[in-house]
């Protein structure tokens, strides 16, 4: 036991040390793309959140801001549909491009996450994920990473469905971490930033796809797009009260 505790503190160390080397690379290109961001929609370049981490311990998550500055104050938290008016012109180039994550090689320097792992969600979706998906929080027994096995194939989450499909790689991921299962992943993203399409990269790499780690279905009851208003109180969670403001389709937001 006490081997691979020293052994996860030095494949943690390296990966910091790769997370410095990438950030100091990327610097020049991150420092224009800040520029750029304040000159086109007024408000921060750098966008702070609350997320949660490994074992739901809350922490501060770091992107480059994509969305209209406080837009979610008359709203509340919504997921991101298609089409969503809060994206600026920018930040749609940003997403498509992945570049907005660049700042969350802060977070693995500041040890809250790592280069792979499941997503880390907003404390508020997380409640009501964890009521809908008794799984769900089996992904927080490792930490949350910038990419993963569902983020190199899926797309940004817009309803319950598509969170269970991405709960699937995220628990194949637990189940079966290793050294080499990260190599790949990174891999994988690199071919996935050049334009290779995911069905190319999962196939080269042997990656599985997320249709082939679990045949579960989500009950026919969970059309939970986050669009219905949903109050939840928990007194064991790091929220006590949320409020979700959705409508019955993500496209009614689009």
């Amino acid at each position: 036991m006490i081997a691979r505790n020293h052994l996860q503190e030095l494949l943690e160390s390296l990966e910091q040390l790769l997370a410095l080397v990438i950030m100091v690379v990327v610097s020049p290109m991150l420092v224009v793309l800040m520029v750029l961001i304040r000159l086109t929609s007024p408000g921060p370049a750098i966008f702070k959140q609350v997320r949660v981490g490994k074992h739901g311990r809350l922490f501060t998550l770091y992107k480059l801001r994509t969305m209209y500055h406080n837009c979610e104050l008359s709203s509340g938290p919504r997921w991101s549909c298609p089409g969503d008016p809060r994206v600026t012109p920018l930040g749609r180039f940003l997403r498509a491009t992945h570049l907005d994550e660049i700042p969350q090689l802060i977070n693995v320097l500041q040890g809250d996450m790592a280069l792979v792992g499941p997503r880390p969600e907003r404390p508020e979706f997380t409640t009501i994920l964890c009521e809908y998906l008794p799984d769900y929080t089996k992904r927080l027994y490792v930490k949350p990473g910038i990419t993963g096995l569902a983020q190199i194939q899926l797309p940004p989450d817009t309803d319950l469905y598509s969170v269970q499909k991405k709960l699937a790689c995220d628990l194949y991921y637990v189940s079966q971490r290793s050294f080499g299962l990260d190599l790949r992943i990174l891999l994988a993203t690199a071919l996935r930033i050049v334009g290779i399409p995911a069905s190319i990269t999962l196939r080269i790499l042997g990656l599985p796809r997320w249709d082939t780690v679990t045949q579960k279905q989500p009950p026919a009851s969970s059309g939970l797009c986050p669009s219905e208003r949903i109050s939840i109180k928990r007194a064991n969670h790091p929220v006590s009260s949320v409020t979700y403001l959705h409508s019955k389709s993500c496209k009614d937001n689009s």
